[in-house]
């Protein structure tokens, strides 16, 4: 390990931070403290949808579908967070920190979808995305209920292996392992386009496991087979999408250590913290300080650190704030996939929800065997949980205050909010 990879994990508690979303999150404001504080300064022109829900900013128009943003610093951002929460039921708080699915591209089933769920965010899956670029645009529109405070909408746009966007023909983890960062950084800037110009804010594309086993599951879409060219690489990929997309790094501590499959199963590993800190950790640790604002955690079990998978595990959850310095979001992979391990122990999708939870996510991804049901069922148990005090009412104020954090950036920084009448046609 060399001496520069050396010192992105020591620096435990400095990661510098790019751009405003980091930023903002990085200040840490709990909901009961500001209840008396205005949401201004940050509105949309009203729709037929969001006239009830966004705030008036007096003497300011524009035209139907545009975004209105006036100056704000972060730690602005991070108070109406906090007031907007302390707005909100216990019911809508559950709603806000879920990540949902339907498998359709009819906009008006989407809106309905948004709308009476009331989703934080939702990820675009291959059956979300229709032929052309333009379409897709109206299938985002229709996810974003509120622009001023607009939902997370997720891809997993690494491009290469795992492509939902067929148009994006920009090099992939495949050959960009192999070549110079510059190249990973001017792909990842071409790919961040893309997401953004679909009207979709966040990506999860960047893959921040290592490993030189040409055999394991995640080699291909590894970005690095060692901690230093895997450090390089993430950073690059950060650095590339940060002006058009919001970057996620996963799956978190790293896939790497862990042969198998985690959409089939646990895959784990026996080793240790301070390994793990010398090798999986390093690119994780280039990503945050490169400012990525969201992390992945994965269904990896490092047994020496936590029996239980890292989605589940505060002690991982502790290790990425405090040991790494991240700040910004954390959210789980598609908790379905834990169902389908097959262990008795998760297959109670609530009951995984609320672990998760616990353990330190601030928002859940459902995918795999999701419904139009699937959300209010999560709500009402993550609900429950905070009556029966299964689940801490101040960790869920915190989660939903870091998702509406960046939601409320997201808007003010543009990103995923293109209106359809001013885009160029997808060629």
């Amino acid at each position: 390990m060399s001496s520069e990879s050396r010192s992105l994990v020591a620096r435990r508690g400095s990661v510098r931070r790019r751009g405003p979303a980091a930023s903002a999150i990085r200040t840490t404001v709990t909901a009961g403290a500001v209840c008396a504080l205005a949401i201004g300064a940050l509105t949309a022109a009203p729709s037929a949808d969001a006239a009830t829900d966004a705030p008036d900013l007096a003497g300011v128009s524009a035209p139907a579908g545009e975004v209105i943003v006036t100056g704000g610093e972060p730690t602005s951002l991070a108070s109406r967070a906090a007031a907007a929460v302390a707005g909100m039921s216990l019911s809508e708080r559950a709603a806000s920190v879920i990540m949902g699915h339907i498998p359709t591209t009819d906009p008006a089933a989407l809106r309905e979808y948004m709308t009476s769920t009331g989703a934080g965010g939702f990820i675009l899956m291959g059956a979300n995305i229709p032929p052309t670029e333009d379409r897709l645009r109206e299938v985002t529109a229709a996810l974003t209920v509120n622009a001023a405070a607009p939902p997370l909408l997720g891809i997993d746009q690494e491009g290469g292996d795992v492509s939902r966007l067929p148009w994006d023909d920009f090099p992939s983890s495949v050959t960009l392992k192999n070549e110079p960062p510059e190249a990973t950084e001017l792909a990842f800037a071409g790919r961040g386009a893309l997401v953004q110009r679909a009207g979709i804010s966040v990506n999860f594309g960047i893959v921040a496991d290592i490993t030189d086993d040409t055999g394991m599951f995640i080699y291909r879409r590894a970005l690095g087979t060692t901690p230093e060219s895997g450090a390089s690489h993430v950073a690059a990929a950060v650095v590339g999408e940060e002006p058009e997309a919001l970057s996620t790094l996963k799956h978190f501590p790293g896939h790497g250590a862990a042969p198998g499959d985690s959409h089939r199963g646990i895959p784990s590993t026996d080793e240790t913290y301070d390994q793990w800190l010398q090798t999986d950790a390093v690119p994780f640790a280039a990503g945050f300080d490169a400012g990525a604002p969201l992390l992945m955690f994965g269904h990896l079990a490092y047994t020496a650190v936590d029996a239980a998978p890292a989605t589940l595990s505060s002690e991982w959850h502790r290790i990425a704030r405090e040991e790494l310095g991240f700040a910004g979001v954390a959210i789980t992979d598609d908790l379905g996939m834990l169902e389908a391990s097959g262990l008795r122990e998760y297959q109670d999708p609530v009951s995984n929800a609320v672990a998760a939870l616990s353990a330190g996510n601030d928002m859940v991804l459902s995918v795999l065997g999701t419904t139009a049901q699937t959300v209010p069922r999560l709500t009402a148990g993550i609900v429950a949980a905070v009556e029966s005090g299964e689940l801490p009412a101040e960790r869920l104020d915190e989660a939903a205050v870091r998702v509406m954090t960046l939601r409320l950036e997201t808007a003010a920084a543009g990103r995923g909010l293109v209106p359809c009448g001013s885009c160029a046609p997808a060629g």
